[in-house]
């Protein structure tokens, strides 16, 4: 992940946004709204110049910071995102489909196996049908917004870093420390499975701390370990084969899974 942050800071004027969707379900932009405190603050500082949620007004030609959700998932978004990095000063890829590929990824291994029937009836407009994949992978980003659906003040933060740039460095551990640092009880001692052992930290546990397993959404860390979380599975008593199934549904792309 590139970081530009101090490439758009200095500018007097709005900095003009567009905010873009691909493959998903476009519930990280509705996250966005739900910032009401914040939100009209956020927008006070910005030149909103294209949001395909909220309008169908023609995305426009110049643009200094673009906001991706969703994977790649056709030729057409594939050409959006390298017109998007060519036109936009920054990019901000946010929600596990447009950093991880997400749930979408997980039709990679079968597109690759079967390309022609795994999308049918796809509009002509949007070419032919690629095999998913992160934004990230297409083109450099210089911000992502993690996990699924993002949190809502995780975006504007990372939005405010964008436009007035940040050394604030981005976190590689993995969730395990969190739940320490909560005092929350590990799964494993319940003989249950949890992906905090191997997920990117940074999202707080919150769904640990709600009762519920991780299950990943923030993608792999690159500090994971997985021959010891699978040999901590099999201490746990969790089959590893079902540890490895899970991790597919937001790692499916990720090289790291298929070379571990």
């Amino acid at each position: 992940m590139n970081t530009q942050s101090n490439a758009i800071q200095d500018r007097s004027d709005a900095l003009r946004v567009v905010v873009v969707g691909l493959a998903s379900c476009f519930g990280c932009q509705l996250q966005i709204t739900n910032a009401e405190a914040h939100l009209m603050d956020v927008l006070g500082q910005i030149d909103l110049k294209y949001w395909q949620l909220a309008s169908s007004d023609p995305m426009p030609e110049s643009f200094d910071v673009a906001v991706i959700e969703g994977a790649v998932t056709t030729e057409e978004s594939e050409r959006t995102v390298l017109e998007l990095r060519k036109k936009a000063s920054v990019l901000i890829a946010i929600g596990a489909c447009a950093t991880t590929a997400g749930i979408p990824g997980m039709a990679a291994e079968d597109f690759i196996e079967r390309p022609v029937s795994v999308y049918e009836d796809v509009p002509d407009a949007c070419g032919e049908m690629i095999s998913p994949r992160s934004v990230g992978s297409v083109v450099p980003v210089d911000f992502e917004v993690r996990c699924c659906p993002i949190d809502s003040y995780d975006f504007i933060d990372v939005l405010q870093r964008a436009l007035y740039g940040s050394n604030k460095t981005i976190s590689t551990a993995t969730l395990c420390g969190s739940c320490k640092r909560n005092e929350t009880g590990c799964f494993y001692q319940q003989g249950v499975m949890c992906l905090g052992l191997v997920t990117r930290a940074g999202c707080g546990a919150r769904c640990v701390n709600l009762g519920r397993p991780c299950n990943g959404c923030a993608g792999l860390s690159p500090d994971a370990n997985l021959p010891a979380a699978r040999e901590a599975c099999k201490t746990a008593g969790v089959a590893v084969e079902r540890f490895d199934k899970a991790l597919e549904m937001f790692n499916q792309t990720d090289p790291a899974l298929r070379d571990a």
